[in-house]
């Protein structure tokens, strides 16, 4: 009886870079008012909860639908810092094409426009808006937005990132 083989044989046609989502691009490839987008999510009572067990921020605004109601609130806030979690560019395809020459993310600013509640649906977006090259590297500025599902921008903000240059 044959024993299977201990390794497999390397393949000489196999290529890693055939397994990239999308085609790395470089800053140089890179546009003004492209735009990012991140498949709509729909926050639920246990996002809340898991945000709050993290993030250890326990206000009674986030849970505590009658301190929230006598607060001017109609129901309970969903943490800020977990709305902007959702322009985190990995939920994305930017960090995939920018891979390549990805240096560092430099930046993060952000006003909140709107409170969000449990059942809201979040629709993210980040928008190239300037590229400024810097010697052997370039910055990346994008517009980050969130919108909910009746559209209204609840979130505007702005990431930069550091990038190789060719």
């Amino acid at each position: 009886m044959t024993q299977p083989p201990t390794e497999a044989p390397a393949s000489t046609d196999f290529a890693p870079e055939a397994f990239l989502v999308v085609p790395a691009r470089t800053f140089e490839d890179l546009r003004v008012g492209e735009v990012f987008r991140a498949p709509s999510r729909t926050l639920t009572d246990a996002h809340a909860a898991a945000f709050q067990t993290v993030s250890a921020d326990n206000h009674p605004v986030h849970y505590d639908a009658e301190w929230a109601r006598r607060h001017g609130h109609s129901a309970p806030v969903v943490h800020g810092l977990q709305v902007l979690a959702f322009t985190a560019p990995g939920a994305t395809l930017f960090p995939h094409v920018i891979g390549e020459v990805f240096v560092s993310f430099l930046e993060l600013s952000c006003i909140f426009l709107a409170e969000v509640h449990s059942g809201d649906t979040l629709y993210p977006a980040l928008t190239i808006t300037a590229l400024e090259p810097q010697g052997d590297n370039g910055v990346v500025t994008t517009s980050a937005t969130i919108h909910n599902q009746r559209g209204e921008l609840v979130l505007s903000g702005q990431h930069k990132y550091l990038l190789r240059r060719q």
